[in-house]
């Protein structure tokens, strides 16, 4: 009914979503103008109350920092260049304060004494137009200080290079994947119009994804780093959809006219493709049960741009099978498949056997897990070779010491209270092991006390999140807030590990309901949400191992800084389980199919298995060269997306579905349909 539907009004449908792919790509670049950062935190966490309370006391505005190196710091030239230097822009309307080693005072020598610091602090309440104007012609000018290096860096700037940074990486990402995707598709189909279905129905997708988040952002935010992922989703998820449709019509040609083949088609592969992408925009929907800013904008974002690659697919595939007539040729030859098909084979002689084996190579790649560092990136996450990112490093190791940003505690009471003195004194005690220095904050409003704590360790160590717990839990007949970096991750693992059981029931739910819709089974689901989270463990584990540890440094370009982004292991969960339900479902729905038609299990498996492989194989493979294509990119919090993608299908595909699949369910034989009766 649904393919004869398209099919009548096929003209109907290519005309939509030529509309939509046009209208995308005139009015979807205004969505760039729209991107905006968005914060991790709640507005309601103690660290981002904290800091709203500590910027109406102590407004302070964007800071902007130059490091000028290789020359003696009292070299007459260069102290008479950064001198003008500071002069014209002290002389700029909306600057507030310019501080170097000789007409200021918070100008500093490095630690090889061979390079200085310059601090500009500009107006604070300055828009973000004239603020980003008046940024650049700082920046501008520090950079013709006569010096052998000159970088200049600061939270804005970082954030506007990451903006810049992402949009970059979007359009590098999307160039690479759909040059390897037609390549891929070629190869797999064997001609070039089957292989150009997917990347049209891609296309529509992409565009259609602009508009929708272009709506969104109306309504939202919507951050360069959302737009990456979800566009990484969308893409993915269009090509797999899309594939699927194609090669079950291109099968059903074998024995069947073009228009039943693609009424078959549709039927068959069109509602794996529907229970598949309904389960993806679920999922992701279960985001928004986090509350998070950032992981709010990827759930809104994410499961319009899934539902719009599901409908794509649907439509405009079918659509488009049909006014190709008979030129897409049936399928003559089983390419891609093999290995699956020999996997299950192998799994089914010895399923105890291979299925314990699986198992405990899952989580021997899962074990990094147990040291894993989570923390939000900084300018870190930038390319080692943008400015922002050096100005960065240089001002950490060679002014910092590499010292932990502080721990900033406000106080609703006056610094002459005896019991303000007397936190400081137990701060000074108790914690001594994890503060390095304290310090109370000048030109406080009176009533108010702001302690800086320095924290002991390096950038990121456990001491800093160890304080930031420990002072929250000193008690104080005063209102008190602990904030700054170390406390929006604590803030942010508190919310994300309360939040998590609920998430997680929703994805539970999500994927119960649906497999069962699909094969009337409850032990099927529940298998499967065991294995999702093996291959969950095991992509987490490996990315330790890549990121934190190091290890893909050199093939994936890019400098560790010794952990995970905070976000990644919550989107992986996500996703992942989400596209490992469009490889449950297609192996799912043709072992179903099998088993229909002859009620034996370890048959339907390896049948279906056969001849669901090739598609399988080929889908995973195209996915995995759009996840890789991002993972190019300079940004690492989006690198460790596309490289965690591309592991978790892997493994997916070839451990989980043609290993653990197979042997679990020759195990389980025929509880694997309860409570259905053969």
């Amino acid at each position: 009914m649904f393919a004869a539907w398209v099919v009548r009004l096929r003209w109907v449908v290519v005309g939509f979503w030529l509309a939509v792919t046009i209208a995308g790509a005139v009015f979807g670049g205004g969505l760039f103008d729209r991107l905006s950062s968005t914060g991790t935190n709640r507005p309601d966490s103690e660290s981002a109350v904290g800091q709203r309370h500590i910027d109406e006391l102590t407004p302070t505005g964007s800071q902007v920092f130059a490091v000028v190196e290789g020359a003696d710091p009292y070299d007459p030239g260069l102290v008479a260049s950064i001198g003008s230097a500071a002069q014209e822009i002290r002389a700029m309307p909306g600057i507030k304060e310019v501080n170097d080693l000789y007409t200021g005072v918070g100008g500093r020598i490095g630690a090889d004494n061979r390079s200085v610091s310059v601090q500009v602090e500009l107006q604070p309440g300055l828009a973000d137009a004239p603020r980003e104007a008046l940024e650049d012609r700082v920046r501008a000018r520090l950079e013709r200080i006569q010096a052998p290096s000159v970088q200049v860096g600061g939270d804005k700037l970082a954030e506007r290079a990451f903006a810049d940074q992402s949009v970059h990486d979007l359009a590098i990402g999307e160039s690479i994947a759909f040059a390897a995707l037609l390549v891929a598709l070629y190869l797999f189909f064997g001609g070039f119009l089957a292989a150009a279905l997917p990347l049209a129905v891609t296309v529509a997708s992409v565009t259609g994804s602009l508009l929708v988040l272009l709506g969104l952002s109306h309504a939202t935010k919507v951050s360069e780093y959302s737009l990456n992922v979800v566009t990484l989703l969308g893409i993915g998820l269009a090509v797999d959809y899309s594939l699927l449709i194609v090669a079950r019509y291109r099968e059903e040609r074998l024995h069947h006219e073009p228009a039943e083949a693609l009424r078959v088609a549709v039927r068959r592969a069109g509602r794996a493709v529907a229970i598949s992408g309904l389960a993806v925009t679920l999922t992701l929907a279960g985001l928004t049960a986090f509350a998070e800013p950032l992981l709010a904008a990827v759930a809104l974002g994410g499961a319009a741009v899934v539902a719009l690659a599901t409908l794509s697919a649907l439509t405009l595939v079918p659509a488009l099978i049909s006014l190709t007539g008979d030129r897409i040729k049936p399928a003559t030859t089983v390419r891609w498949g093999g290995l699956l098909a020999r996997l299950a084979a192998r799994a089914q002689r010895d399923p105890s056997r291979v299925a314990l084996l699986a198992t405990i190579g899952l989580l021997v790649l899962a074990a990094p897990l147990l040291g894993a560092n989570l923390a939000n990136s900084d300018a870190r996450a930038l390319p080692s070779s943008n400015e922002a990112r050096r100005a960065y490093d240089v001002m950490e190791s060679k002014f910092l010491n590499d010292t932990p940003p502080t721990v900033s505690v406000l106080l609703q009471a006056g610094p002459e209270r005896a019991d303000v003195r007397d936190l400081m004194n137990r701060i000074a005690g108790q914690l001594s092991a994890e503060v390095l220095r304290q310090d109370v904050r000048a030109d406080v409003p009176a009533g108010w006390t702001i302690l800086d704590l320095t924290p002991k360790g390096g950038v990121g160590d456990r001491q800093s999140y160890d304080l930031v717990r420990n002072v929250r839990a000193l008690p104080t007949p005063y209102a008190k807030w602990v904030t700054g970096p170390a406390a929006e991750v604590v803030d942010y693992r508190d919310s994300l590990a309360g939040r998590l059981p609920a998430a997680a029931l929703v994805v539970l739910i999500v994927t119960v309901v649906l497999l069962f819709w699909l094969t009337g089974s409850v032990v099927i689901p529940l298998k499967a949400v065991l294995m999702n989270l093996l291959t969950l463990a095991a992509t987490l584990g490996v990315l330790i191992v890549v990121f934190q540890w190091g290890w893909g440094q050199v093939p994936l370009f890019f400098d560790s800084w010794g952990g995970l982004d905070l976000t990644t292991p919550v989107l992986l969960f996500v996703f992942i389980f989400g596209l490992s339900m469009d490889y449950e479902v297609f192996l799912l729905a043709r072992i179903k199919e099998e088993y229909d038609h002859r009620p034996d299990t370890d048959r339907a498996v390896l049948r279906g298995i056969t001849r669901s492989g090739p598609v399988v194989t080929a889908a995973a493979v195209c996915i995995g060269i759009v996840f890789l294509g991002f993972a190019v990119g300079g940004l690492v919090a989006v690198k460790e997306i596309g490289v965690g993608m591309a592991v978790a299908i892997l493994l997916d595909v070839t451990v989980v579905r043609g290993l653990l699949l197979p042997a679990l369910m020759g195990m389980l034989d025929r509880w694997n349909w309860w409570p259905r009766k053969s």
